[in-house]
């Protein structure tokens, strides 16, 4: 062998060593890499759980605090400041939650017939609103409070405390009363006890509890376990309002953020929204109800809802929402009524629709139902006993999605 071939062979040996030992390296590097990823990608998800976790505890403690805005014996007691304070936080999350949007309508009712203030122009100012309010009683207080003392004051402050506190006892006292009340009810239908913090599941038990036949127990039952399975996907605070307001836009096409400062039309909305997902779990319904018609009763309100707060919110800023215009309101209503189904209120219908972005198929598919079913849609809220029976959906298929497929959503 000469002198060249072994400088050949040293040198082959040489460059491979280098590359394996470059491909090591490399290697290690990507497996670093890919675990700073990993790494990465968990404290990301980690992040994002808390997050969640944490706005869930937020929305439980608002609506805790909401709760006793709801019964007389609050706006007995409650000063200024205690009304700012529920106003303030029932605004912060009224485009969140159901319950938050309710209260706020209960709070603006109560103010404007107590202190006559539209909660409408103070917006979330609760100093501006609680200065309102003891402009409003000043009067009154005087005349009540010259005579008191400076120790019969703090003893009027400290029972106004107690009072509070009282309340909040009593909160938790009607769950432990409800608990013990509902006990048979809750064991036949597997029903934890924290459900009873969601008032629908209430409202569902005391329908089973007062049950005389068995045909009304097991219609009642069967209510139990459509809440029971409600409370599983949406828990026990439900929907909120940005994922109303998605559904909604997906299956009825866009609403005005306005329409969900309507109580009514939020209901509305959660009401397709409850139809849709039992649909989905395979609920039926009852003979005197379908899912599907459920869902269209929602749908239509929703679109009767659309045009009422339109009109509301159209007085209120000209300022004529007065009695006459509401009996003009009422007849438009009535002659709107009695043309649905013609030639130029379909057409109107189309424009309506290409306004809020639907596309050319959605338009024509919804012009065809709204003409085949012929009726406006405030004169389909409530189902009479010659209404035809709704065809039976199939087990987990959206009523959502079937009624897209089928062109029948108007």
């Amino acid at each position: 062998m000469s002198e060249t071939d072994g400088m050949d062979e040293f040198l082959d040996g040489g460059m491979r060593q280098t590359l394996m030992m470059a491909s090591r390296i490399a290697e290690t590097i990507a497996r670093r890499r890919q675990e700073s990823a990993r790494q990465q990608e968990h404290q990301d998800a980690q992040a994002a759980h808390e997050a969640q976790a944490q706005l869930a505890a937020q929305r439980t403690a608002a609506q805790a605090a909401l709760a006793p805005v709801e019964k007389d014996q609050w706006w007995d007691k409650a000063g200024p400041h205690d009304i700012a304070t529920a106003h303030t936080i029932a605004e912060s999350w009224k485009e969140n939650d159901p319950m938050a949007l309710a209260t706020s309508e209960k709070i603006r009712e109560e103010v404007l017939t107590r202190y006559g203030i539209d909660t409408h122009d103070v917006g979330n100012d609760s100093e501006y609103l609680a200065s309102g309010i003891e402009a409003r009683t000043t009067e009154k207080t005087r005349q009540d409070a010259l005579a008191l003392s400076d120790q019969e004051k703090r003893k009027a402050a400290a029972e106004h405390d107690k009072a509070m506190a009282l309340l909040g006892a009593a909160r938790a006292e009607d769950l432990r009363a409800q608990t013990e009340k509902f006990a048979p009810e809750m064991e036949r239908n597997g029903v934890p006890a924290e459900y009873l913090a969601n008032p629908d599941m209430v409202t569902a038990l005391e329908r089973a509890q007062s049950a005389k036949t068995p045909k009304a127990l097991a219609a009642a039952d069967a209510t139990v376990q459509e809440r029971k399975y409600l409370i599983g996907k949406d828990g026990i605070n439900g929907p909120d309002i940005d994922q109303l307001r998605k559904e909604t836009e997906q299956n009825v096409g866009s609403a005005d953020a306005l329409h969900f400062n309507d109580a009514d039309f939020v209901h509305a909305a959660k009401n397709m929204h409850e139809a849709k997902i039992l649909a989905e779990g395979g609920f039926k319904g009852n003979e005197f109800s379908s899912m599907e018609q459920r869902y269209e009763r929602a749908e239509k309100e929703l679109f009767a809802r659309m045009e009422g707060v339109g009109r509301e919110i159209e007085n209120r800023v000209t300022g004529n929402d007065n009695a006459r215009l509401k009996d003009q309101g009422l007849k438009t209503e009535t002659e709107s009524a009695a043309s649905y189904g013609s030639a130029e209120h379909n057409e109107q219908f189309a424009e309506s629709l290409k306004d809020s972005g639907a596309t050319e198929a959605q338009i024509h598919g919804r012009v065809i139902a709204a003409r085949s079913q012929g009726a406006h849609p405030a004169e389909a809220v409530a189902l009479g006993k010659n209404a035809k029976k709704a065809r039976k959906s199939s087990t987990g298929k959206s009523v959502g999605a079937e009624r897209a497929q089928s062109g029948r959503s108007r």
